[in-house]
């Protein structure tokens, strides 16, 4: 399964946020750290604060920081909230689904157990989880300014 490219930014700016954590973030610091368009990362700061992952401070002393704790966010959560349509195939959406095989198809069945293992793995990782090394934190904490996908 590949992740779009808005969940890949979402857990960036939650790690960011998390090693972060003793300051305001900007979004465009996140955007030099990560060769990203601001303009990608804004509305990736917005829907995170709208799901409550973050609190946003708009003004000149403005930026975000994490609402919860590093603990309490589980990356399988996050995936879900933010990746939109999960339907690895057509026929787990039934409202779109015309593949004439799946009343009698085993693929189906094979798949939802994949899928299901899949979240389950990342349902035991947290926020936490993902900067518990301190050559993580550090490896974050220092990223260089990235030539941006945008201006590439």
């Amino acid at each position: 399964m590949q992740l779009n490219g808005f969940t890949d930014y979402a857990l960036r700016v939650l790690i960011y946020a998390a090693v972060h954590h003793d300051q305001r973030c900007l979004t465009s610091q996140v955007a030099r750290a990560f060769g990203l368009s601001r303009h990608h990362v804004v509305k990736v700061v917005n829907e995170l604060q709208h799901l409550g992952y973050l609190e946003t401070t708009r003004g000149r002393t403005g930026g975000f920081r994490l609402a919860r704790t590093p603990e309490s966010i589980r990356v399988g959560e996050v995936i879900r909230r933010t990746e939109g349509s999960l339907a690895v195939v057509e026929c787990f959406d039934r409202a779109t689904n015309t593949c004439p095989l799946t009343r009698a198809c085993g693929l189906k069945g094979a798949l939802a157990e994949a899928f299901d293992a899949f979240f389950a793995v990342l349902d035991r990782y947290t926020l936490a989880d993902l900067i518990a090394e301190p050559r993580w934190v550090t490896r974050v904490a220092t990223l260089l300014p990235r030539v941006s996908h945008a201006t590439a």
